[in-house]
């Protein structure tokens, strides 16, 4: 067997690779957010930055330049996945793999792409933020750019997804056997990535016209993220009942975790521009229970999905062993997902409300669980790209199909 890389046999899941990355540079992004102090604003920019960082002691100092360095390096990363990415898969298109890919449960998988354009497009947004000076002057002349971009990106999702059901419906063909996993939760994943960023305006914008747009489009979204995912959460429960999980598709159980932060921050952003543009407030009290709730969900599935990982020996077999499966993409995004969801629980829940005061012993308790999160996710990405796209070896490849 002559020596390879997995990523040699390309796979649309692929896209996740360049997703992974895209949501760490939020996590260091998030240093800033409640880090540097930005008022009179929603998120920190460039200029508040550098205001912390000249009145600043050596640990703040030093927290600023990890933080730009690691959103630097991730959006970098981000992108040079996405373009790899985007010329694979035209390529591939081409190819009989792909129509055979299209005739079965994994066609769902082409919403990576859209998934993985949404992020870049919301990456792209924090690095100006942070490294472009003046641009909180003229963003709301970019809020109307940014909502036209992801409408681009969703009419591209709902044509893929489109696609996808119009074949099911019409020729039938899905293989509930197959569909032991939440992979079919996928699709609802790009459509609510999407839905965040067209929320964005709704957080940040003082023109009433572009809040209201962007609270009903991204509502749109929402809705349709939280139909599809009901739908294919009991579906895949249904075939898990009756044909077990199998290691391959396993990182998928823990796909609800970044769907929770995704459709937590979408919320969000709304309930702040229905505050300040249509007197639609909401408690602090409100938010911590709202914030409680969705990080209870993600618990729950992340004892879930490591339970079934345990019992399949995933880590030892497809992270540290010589099996690799482009599925293994999907654990970054519940790590990733986790730890900004916390990050905004530790500060827009606990800290808000007083039940913990900020900078205590017990705040750097919780955060610390939040930064091992990150910390792991770092390192898992590395891990993966050395391992399908580093020097070729003769190994065991599997399918994500």
């Amino acid at each position: 067997m002559s020596p390879t890389r997995p990523s040699d046999t390309y796979n649309p899941m692929y896209f996740l690779a360049s997703l992974g990355a895209g949501g760490l540079s939020v996590t260091f992004f998030m240093w800033l957010m409640f880090w540097v102090p930005h008022p009179g604003r929603t998120v920190p920019v460039f200029e508040d930055i550098l205001a912390a960082f000249q009145s600043g002691g050596p640990l703040k100092q030093a927290m600023i330049v990890g933080a730009l360095a690691g959103i630097a390096l991730f959006v970098v990363l981000n992108l040079k996945s996405l373009i790899w990415n985007l010329t694979r898969y035209s390529a591939w298109t081409r190819t009989d793999a792909f129509v055979t890919f299209s005739k079965t449960n994994a066609q769902s998988q082409l919403m990576a792409m859209p998934l993985a354009l949404a992020m870049s497009v919301n990456g792209l947004f924090i690095a100006g933020l942070v490294f472009v000076p003046g641009l909180w002057g003229i963003v709301e002349y970019l809020f109307p750019v940014a909502l036209a971009a992801f409408i681009l990106i969703a009419v591209l999702a709902f044509r893929l997804y489109g696609h996808f059901i119009a074949r099911i419906k019409v020729e039938g063909g899905f293989n509930f056997a197959a569909n032991n996993s939440f992979g079919q939760i996928l699709p609802a994943f790009a459509f609510a990535m999407i839905g965040v960023g067209m929320a964005a305006p709704a957080a940040m914008s003082g023109n009433i016209a572009v809040v209201g747009t962007s609270i009903v489009v991204s509502t749109f979204l929402m809705v349709t993220a939280i139909a599809i995912a009901g739908i294919a959460l009991v579906l895949g429960i249904r075939s898990m009942l009756d044909h077990g999980t199998t290691a391959e598709t396993a990182p998928t159980l823990m796909i609800l975790i970044p769907l929770m932060t995704i459709l937590g921050i979408l919320m969000m952003r709304q309930t702040h521009g229905l505050g300040v543009q249509f007197e639609g407030h909401a408690t602090d009290a409100q938010t911590f229970m709202f914030l409680a709730k969705m990080v209870s969900i993600q618990v729950l599935f992340g004892l879930f999905g490591l339970l079934i990982l345990n019992r399949h020996s995933y880590g030892k077999r497809f992270i540290w062993g010589r099996e690799t499966s482009v599925m293994s993409y999907a654990l970054v995004c519940p790590g990733v997902g986790f730890t900004v969801l916390m990050q905004f629980f530790i500060h827009k829940g606990m800290v808000a409300v007083g039940l913990v005061d900020k900078f205590s012993a017990v705040y750097w308790v919780l955060v610390g669980i939040a930064l091992a999160s990150q910390v792991a996710m770092i390192a898992l990405v590395f891990t993966l790209n050395r391992r399908h796209f580093g020097a070729p070896r003769v190994q065991g490849a599997v399918s994500a199909a």
